[in-house]
């Protein structure tokens, strides 16, 4: 069994697309994942499978979640080995920044730089984006409401044929936590 985190796109945001925690974890347990644990309102599932293609899981849980709430939510689902990837891949000094400061976008595919090309970095400076695996990092130091850099990177097309979810930086490291193998 291998411990996964489901990012679900776009739900319980301003008063769109509702989804309560408890019926998504047991529309989760209903198709057979194991351990299913919700953390927040704003789409995030942590769960067991013995299935391990992390696109097939999120393209089943995307179909249920329509079929059952009548809307469309993107989901992208990775495993523990990832998300710790991502958090110790982290190109800024994130333990010396504040969280709200630092957030992760994760994609549902390879991202490469040309895609931003358009974007005039020096423009934002002190916000900077740099690019990992599957994965954007964003350096905003007024958070992510006021950063004008995250809504130039919030365009459609730059995610175009993608799918694409935002988290803050505790976020980023909850989810490490909660899909880490248990000790023994």
């Amino acid at each position: 069994m291998t411990t996964y985190a489901a990012l679900l796109r776009g739900i319980n945001v301003g008063g769109n697309k509702k989804l309560p925690m408890a019926e998504l974890r047991a529309l989760m347990a209903g198709l057979g994942h194991g351990a299913v644990r919700t953390h927040l309102q704003s789409g995030q599932a942590v769960f067991t499978s013995d299935r391990g293609d992390e696109e097939a899981l999120a393209a089943e849980l995307t179909a249920a979640v329509e079929e059952r709430f009548g809307f469309r939510a993107d989901v992208i689902v990775r495993g523990h080995a990832y998300l710790r990837a991502v958090a110790e891949n982290c190109p800024f000094p994130a333990a010396e920044l504040q969280p709200r400061q630092l957030h992760v976008t994760y994609f549902s595919g390879p991202v490469e730089a040309a895609r931003f090309a358009g974007i005039d970095r020096p423009a934002f400076v002190p916000e900077e984006f740099r690019l990992g695996d599957r994965a954007l990092y964003l350096y905003a130091p007024d958070g992510l409401g006021r950063s004008p850099l995250a809504a130039q990177l919030s365009r459609p097309r730059l995610a175009e044929g993608l799918i694409a979810t935002s988290r803050n930086w505790n976020t980023v490291l909850k989810l490490v936590e909660l899909t880490a193998p248990a000790r023994t």
